[in-house]
Formats: C-alpha cells, structure tokens, sequence
C-alpha cells in the first residue's frame, strides 16, 4: 500500500533522468520513482531491480529489499535521510567516480550491443552517436540529448 502523494505511476509518465542527483549520487532519484511504481503496481515496462539499481546498491552496500523498505509510503527527503544514514560511507571524489561510471555506461557484449542498437534505432537511427545507457534511457523518455560525436566503432 502506498502513501497518498508518493505514488508513481510508470504508465502514465517517466521517472526521473538517471542524470538527476539526490543525496550527491546519480540514479538515485530514478531508482526510487522505480521502486514507487512497483510497490504500487504501476511499473508498466520498467524493471525494478534493474542492472543499473544493483550497481548502485551494490555501490552502497545495500539489498533492494532493504531499499523497498525503506521507500515504502516515505518521501524524498525521508529515503535520503535513510540512505545517508545506512549507505557505506564513501568519499565525494569515490562518489563523483561512481557517478561517472554509471553515466557513461556502454554495453558490454556482442548482445548487449546489438539490443541497444535495436532500441535507439526504433527511436532515432539518425542518433549513431549515442553509445551510453544514460543517453539511450534519456532518448527514449523524450529528454533532449546532445549530439555527441561518435566514438570510432561505435560498439563492440
């Protein structure tokens, strides 16, 4: 059951940017509409826990199930004030690496090449020169996105 005013309907519009910080760390904030969304059964297509929440949670230390707990019917301001609390410490330049890493973010297989591909073509096949997961989840929700020049290769 959710609190009134904090739930998250996937169905009807798009969490936020993983670009979008909260509590200094990038996803955040995503991840939380995510998990809003589940625990009302309003997810729609998106997956919580996805790849990229383990990754952050991993990052922190924590299990999704720890997470969902603490989302549960809570505001902003009261699941970073958790997160600060239970997280692993970590210094801001290890933080602002971490944040790194999460937005520039390729596939990392033949496969997961060729799914990306396949899913910003469906968009834009004019967009070659988007290459990270960030930007491609970015495109599909109708953010705008910088032309960027392409990496040589372009994939795997």
């Amino acid at each position: 059951m959710s609190t009134p005013g904090y739930e998250m309907d996937l169905r009807a519009r798009y969490p936020r940017s993983i670009r979008d910080k909260l509590a200094r760390y990038v996803h955040l904030g995503r991840m939380i509409d995510k998990c809003r969304a589940v625990l009302a059964g309003t997810q729609g297509e998106y997956i919580y826990p996805c790849p990229m929440d383990h990754r952050l949670l991993e990052f922190a230390g924590l299990t999704p199930e720890q997470f969902t707990e603490a989302v549960r019917g809570q505001r902003d301001e009261d699941v970073v004030a958790w997160f600060r609390a239970t997280a692993a410490p970590h210094r801001e330049v290890a933080i602002e690496a971490f944040n790194d890493r999460m937005l520039f973010l390729t596939p990392n297989s033949e496969e997961k090449w060729a799914h990306f591909t396949s899913c910003r073509d469906a968009i834009d096949s004019t967009r070659t020169d988007i290459t990270t997961w960030a930007d491609l989840l970015d495109l599909e929700e109708r953010r705008p996105v910088p032309i960027r020049q392409a990496p040589v290769g372009g994939g795997p």
